[in-house]
């Protein structure tokens, strides 16, 4: 018996030894597991002494998102990273030059309510989604993603995190009350959206499909609360996801914190394994880069410590989390250290499968060189 405990013990340890072994230096998981991350910092203005500065230079974290207002202090227009046209063009250069890898700057512009380059910092007026839906003609949407993302790839913003395909439905106060769903019908949606991907692509951006599997007939708002959909929640919000990744129209996909105990009795998708793996990447054959939703969010944060949530994100299957340090909650400097202090940890702890790490920087390399980045300001 107890020889047979000795060699239980021994097969344990080598496999042990055999993972740690396999895990690179120190430096080279700390750059991987920053590439995964998205993240925000206060200020228009960048320079060498700057969060900003430390985030691409120091720590190469895979994408910056920008936001025009701070809703960690002075919540009022232009009070965060856009207050104009000339001004942004010459923070996302900035940033640019500071790397040596294919950098994502990020920015929320659906059009409509949701759109960080406003009229009032010199951009033209984009309409909602709702309303290009209603007009259902495909001139017209594709005219004003057009005009959207030029502008976007004109400012050095290549990452858009639009558009939302999720249903509309009048009821839901994040989303159809605010006009951000082209439609109630999957079909509707599917193909706007799809010429939304269209043209962005054109100009060098790429854009994000949000909020998987469907947030649409959510009646409470993810960022204030736990949100339950196990009663509202229909299949048929899974099905613009499913055309516009068989079309190939989905470079990136954002999850939604939202819970169906149908599906899964235990985490929201963020957190799924059973929504990240066995439906997206399994049933739907998906292999582009999935982004969490903000992990600060109160949805995940009054539940989930974030080194739970972020170890249970990444083994569901998300390949870069969001914390854009704009939340309510105030803004924490170094957040991305210790966002990247926790990855390294779980894996080297065996909690996170580097084979994981491996799987999802190849995403977003792959994903980062399609898009627009300006050579000329690079070192």
């Amino acid at each position: 018996m107890m020889k047979r405990i000795t060699l239980t013990l021994a097969i344990v340890l080598v496999a042990a030894n055999s993972l740690f072994a396999s895990l690179p230096a120190d430096s080279v998981l700390r750059r991987q597991a920053a590439r995964m991350l998205m993240v925000g910092f206060k200020g228009n203005t960048v320079d060498e002494g700057c969060d900003a500065y430390r985030y691409v230079h120091d720590l190469h974290v895979g994408c910056i998102v920008l936001f025009d207002v701070d809703l960690t202090g002075t919540a009022k227009l232009g009070s965060r990273n856009v207050t104009s046209k000339d001004q942004l063009k010459t923070l996302t250069s900035q940033l640019h030059r500071w790397t040596d890898y294919p950098l994502l700057i990020a920015a929320d512009q659906e059009g409509g309510r949701v759109a960080r380059l406003k009229p009032q910092y010199g951009f033209k007026k984009v309409v909602s989604a709702r309303y290009v839906g209603e007009v259902n003609n495909e001139d017209s949407t594709r005219y004003h993603a057009r005009l959207l993302a030029g502008e976007m790839a004109e400012c050095g913003v290549n990452l858009n995190l639009a558009p939302v395909v999720d249903l509309h439905n009048q009821n839901c106060s994040a989303l159809g009350a605010i006009d951000r769903c082209y439609s109630s019908d999957p079909a509707v949606v599917a193909r706007h959206a799809g010429w939304f991907v269209d043209e962005s692509r054109k100009q060098g951006v790429a854009c994000t499909l949000k909020h998987f599997p469907g947030h649409g007939n959510a009646t409470a708002d993810s960022h204030l609360g736990f949100v339950d959909v196990t009663s509202t929640y229909t299949q048929q919000e899974l099905e613009p996801f499913k055309i516009l990744i068989k079309q190939k129209r989905a470079p990136f996909m954002m999850t939604a914190h939202i819970i169906n105990r149908n599906i899964d009795p235990d985490y929201p998708a963020t957190l799924s394994r059973k929504f990240l793996t066995d439906i997206l990447r399994k049933q739907l054959k998906y292999d582009g880069v999935v982004i969490t939703d903000d992990l600060y969010m109160q949805a995940i944060s009054n539940k989930y410590s974030i080194e739970r949530a972020v170890v249970l994100a990444i083994n569901a299957g998300a390949d870069m989390l969001c914390a854009s340090n704009n939340i309510n909650t105030g803004f924490e400097a170094d957040r991305p250290y210790k966002l990247i202090d926790i990855i390294v940890k779980a894996v080297k702890e065996g909690r996170i499968p580097y084979s994981r790490i491996l799987e999802a920087n190849r995403r977003i390399d792959r994903a980062a060189r399609q898009v627009s980045h300006p050579t000329e300001t690079k070192k």
